[in-house]
């Protein structure tokens, strides 16, 4: 049975959050915006932007204002526009016939998103372009996030980069631009966003209505508004204190309580978000903050309960922070490729933690008084 549009989960949408092109405004990235608006203004409006920073800072809403600035005719400074303008309520209806978004696409035969942006979509930004030519006038592509393409796809769009349609702007969202092809970033300007200060963060946490651990959410999303609704929306916290607590049992792990940390990242995705997801977040999270400690201390504010006793013991030093610094790096990559080949999402998630328990800080360590 053909799966219904509006049963369709958002790839670029953080779950429990509305979709980025529905945001009034860009919060925190007055640098960015006034590089944009600068270019645009004084007749330097490059042909493609490579947007970028940690998940969750603002890449996308900048490209959906940007969007609605440029279709809509706007001349504001901070790119705010009318929302009762036609433009932008066709841009909120994924309407508008001078935008084109690509993202990852829904896999109706197999019930689910794909893993990566295909060649498919990036042809169909060139029908786009083709189609819209007769038209005339500014049209927009947002790609988010570029990091999603695959070799295919990647070369598809260098092609369109190298000749660009005219009036053409190609607004790539990029989490991990490095690595992205080093000639589809050369022929992007880049705008960098900043993870946003604590008491930005805690003034949106609470206009949408997030108060109860909006410090710890802080803390464990690294200034990212989105990465604390995605968080927040799928017991994020709850996760990573049982991260936490699974390994405050080094040196001998647990591994009953091992074994069900991996087999919750095995359930099906769908509208609260994907279980191996999250648990790849909450380990990433986990190993920068227990890298960072060997640099700098036991993190502050804590994010679980007993974060900051582990941290000092298993993180004690500079020597270990590169271990964990290391860890992080390797592990990072195969949960990417473990994606692209759809392994068995339990039995990577108990590879990576087992590896982990066997590094040289975890194995000296000492067990925990009481």
């Amino acid at each position: 049975m053909k799966t219904e549009i509006t049963d369709i989960p958002e790839p670029d949408r953080v779950p429990g959050a509305p979709h980025p092109r529905h945001a009034p405004r860009v919060i925190g990235q007055g640098a960015a915006i006034a590089a944009f608006t600068e270019a645009a203004r004084g007749g330097r409006l490059h042909h493609a932007w490579l947007l970028t920073g940690p998940r969750g800072v603002g890449k996308a809403t900048l490209a959906w204002s940007i969007a609605r600035w440029l279709l809509a005719g706007g001349d504001s400074a901070d790119l705010t526009v009318d929302p009762a303008t036609p433009e932008a309520r066709r841009i909120s209806a994924l309407s508008e016939p001078r935008l084109q978004l690509i993202r990852r696409p829904w896999d109706d035969k197999a019930g689910r998103l794909r893993a990566e942006i295909t060649v498919d979509e990036i042809r169909r930004l060139l029908s786009f372009f083709h189609l819209s030519a007769a038209e005339g006038g500014r049209r927009v592509a947002i790609i988010d996030a570029a990091d999603d393409m695959n070799t295919a796809a990647a070369n598809a769009l260098l092609k369109v980069l190298e000749e660009p349609p005219r009036d053409a702007l190609i607004l790539l969202i990029a989490h991990q631009p490095a690595g992205l092809l080093p000639t589809i970033r050369s022929r992007c300007r880049t705008l960098r966003l900043s993870p946003l200060a604590p008491r930005q963060m805690a003034g949106i946490l609470a206009d949408l209505g997030i108060d109860e651990d909006a410090e710890a959410l802080a803390a464990l999303s690294d200034g990212s508004v989105g990465e604390a609704l995605r968080l927040a929306g799928q017991g994020g916290l709850d996760r990573y204190q049982d991260l936490v607590d699974l390994f405050a049992t080094l040196p001998r792990m647990d591994r009953l309580a091992a074994s069900r940390f991996a087999e919750a990242a095995a359930g099906r995705a769908g509208a609260g978000g994907d279980p191996f997801d999250l648990t790849i977040t909450v380990l990433d999270r986990f190993l920068t903050r227990m890298a960072r400690a060997g640099l700098m201390g036991a993190p502050l504010p804590q994010a679980a309960r007993g974060e900051g006793a582990l941290m000092a013991r298993l993180s004690p030093d500079d020597i270990a922070a590169r271990l964990w610094a290391g860890a992080q790096a390797r592990l990072s990559a195969r949960a990417r490729a473990g994606r692209a080949v759809n392994l068995d999402p339990a039995a990577l998630v108990m590879d990576m933690v087992l590896e982990l328990a066997q590094l040289p800080p975890a194995q000296s360590a000492p067990p925990p008084r009481g």
